[in-house]
Order: structure tokens, then C-alpha cells, then sequence
């Protein structure tokens, strides 16, 4: 942890104001799904397996953070969207691995690229100062990101 910039205001201000453009940008980043059965925690999983996997399913679990008998459920519908595959686990015959299938990846594909899209059409309506600003801040914002990813 590094010492406090007396010029800087203070982590917590920091947090509360990001969290609060977080919260607003959320519903420009969910708004138009592909498809009305993509809740944003299966969104969460694809993204997940797109990262990490394939992956067992208490795997999912901790890298989502929630419990293994949601995430159970969770992949049980998502297989039958057909949007995962399940395969044999190489080093547990009685385990498997969940992974995205083509279908799962094209979709999470065209769900992000729209969802950029539609924070692109919102960045254009910020002053070009603005989008500098905002272009400034993301290695910030990357930097953050990971640490969150690390350390939940």
C-alpha cells in the first residue's frame, strides 16, 4: 500500500464516486441482450469459462464467488442452452470440465462487442477533454480491475 497524496482525495471518495458511475453505466452494458435467458450471472459464468476455463464446476464456483449448488444449477441451464460443453476430466475420470462451446462463445462474442458498442455511442456524447480524460484513467482502471480479479 503506498502513502497517501495529501493532494489526492482520500480512497474512500475515490471509491464511492466510481461506484456510483459503475452503477449507472451498468444498465448501458446489460441493455439489449442477445438473448432474454443471458441473465447477467450466466453472462458472469460464459465470461468466466472464456478466461479460465475449462473448468470443474466448483472451479466456476470460486472464480465467480458464489456457491457450488447455484453454480450446479446455473451450468445445468446453460448446457441446455447449449452454450458449454461438458468433457471428462483427464485427472478424475468421475469429475468433468465445463468449457464454452462455439454457440457460448459466439454468443458472449456478440454480446460484448454490442455492449462496447453501446459505450462507445456514450463516450462520443463526452467533450473531447472528457474522452481524454477517461482514455488518462484506463490503466488506472485496468490496474484496478486485475487487483479486484486477484485479490475479490
Amino acid at each position: 500500500m503506498t502513502a497517501p497524496d495529501p493532494g489526492c482525495p482520500e480512497p474512500a471518495d475515490i471509491a464511492g464516486r466510481l461506484r456510483t458511475a459503475i452503477q449507472h453505466l451498468l444498465p448501458v452494458l446489460r441493455a439489449g441482450s442477445v438473448r432474454g435467458d443471458l441473465t447477467p450471472s450466466r453472462q458472469a459464468a460464459l465470461a468466466a469459462l472464456a478466461d479460465h476455463g475449462p473448468l470443474r464446476i466448483s472451479d466456476l464456483a470460486a472464480h465467480m464467488g458464489i456457491a457450488l449448488s447455484t453454480v450446479s444449477r446455473m451450468v445445468d441451464l446453460l448446457d441446455g442452452s447449449g452454450w458449454i460443453e461438458r468433457n471428462p476430466d483427464p485427472q478424475d475420470q468421475r469429475a468433468c470440465l465445463i468449457a464454452l462451446s462455439d454457440t457460448g462463445r459466439t454468443l458472449l462474442d456478440t454480446v460484448r462487442r454490442e455492449a462496447a458498442a453501446r459505450l462507445a455511442e456514450q463516450v462520443t456524447r463526452l467533450t473531447p477533454e472528457e474522452q481524454r480524460s477517461l482514455y488518462a484513467a484506463l490503466p488506472a482502471l485496468e490496474a484496478l480491475s486485475e487487483q479486484a480479479a486477484r485479490h475479490p
